[in-house]
């Protein structure tokens, strides 16, 4: 069950109207790496999750959160709106400011939502439900909050370095210092299930199962050997369960494949037409 609160979690209000930057604010609610995505992205992995704890609780904790991103993103997008030219441009674009605005707004914040935020990003695209991961593997799972926390973050921080806006300034310390928070509880998280577990997601399949001979090797298929001198080629694996070694010249482990013609149903290429020895026309 979940409550909305009427006040938000944090301050979002501009100094002034920018409808430009709210073109590019929406990048960061609705995008791949938006506040929308990781907000699905939780609390599908947290109602998904098959057991309660202080997993399901973090999920839940922290995906609730990001509904609140959205709410001070919304809010933030609209005052941005506030007093955009969307009627008469002509006179409008007699204020230089207004004319420079007037060729990067986004015309759906005028035409679609009324000023206000839409569920797209900076161009338009729609949210994607694709954009989640909610695998059931919590190590797996959290590995992949780790990342949009990461992306999140450095979309969020050269936001920040596009506007001189105070008021906006302001609420995006306030989305990078929880982005900061986020990837920190995510990493230890992952940190105490690989304890548990080990690295190798999953770590319930049988190992006896996979090619143990190449487990632990890197092919260099770069021209040139800079890849020799990396923590991942030599030395002890990372899983504890074996050494690296490193192939400079790998060969090939099978013969060229040969598959055979498809049925004529399938109008393929004619396998004679294929090996270059011609084909005889149909009639017309």
């Amino acid at each position: 069950m979940f409550f909305h609160i009427k006040e938000l979690q944090y301050h979002a209000k501009p100094e002034k109207p920018d409808p430009l930057y709210a073109k590019k604010l929406q990048e960061v609610l609705g995008g791949q790496f938006g506040e929308i995505t990781v907000a699905m992205q939780y609390l599908f992995q947290g109602w998904n999750l098959r057991g309660n704890g202080k997993y399901k609780d973090l999920l839940m904790d922290t995906g609730t959160e990001e509904l609140a991103h959205i709410e001070m993103l919304c809010t933030m997008i609209a005052r941005l709106l506030d007093g955009a030219p969307v009627g008469d441009l002509e006179s409008a674009a007699k204020n230089p400011v207004m004319a420079a605005v007037l060729g990067g707004m986004n015309p759906q914040h005028a035409i679609v939502s009324g000023l206000g935020a839409t569920p797209t990003d900076s161009v338009g695209y729609p949210w994607n439900s694709r954009y989640t991961i909610a695998s059931g593997n919590l190590l797996a799972d959290f590995r992949a909050n780790l990342n949009a926390e990461s992306q999140g973050r450095l979309q969020v921080a050269r936001l920040y370095e596009e506007t001189s806006d105070r008021g906006v300034k302001d609420m995006l310390a306030w989305l990078i210092a929880r982005d900061t928070m986020h990837q920190n509880q995510w990493l230890a998280a992952i940190a105490e299930l690989e304890a548990k577990e080990g690295v190798v997601v999953p770590s319930t399949f049988p190992r006896d199962l996979q090619k143990r001979e190449v487990e632990h090797v890197l092919f260099n298929f770069s021209r040139g050997d800079e890849s020799a001198s990396g923590r991942w080629a030599s030395g002890p694996s990372m899983d504890g369960c074996g050494t690296f070694q490193y192939v400079g010249n790998p060969q090939p482990l099978a013969p060229a494949p040969h598959l055979s013609p498809a049925p004529p149903y399938i109008f393929n290429t004619p396998p004679g037409v294929i090996k270059g020895k011609g084909h005889t026309m149909p009639p017309c």
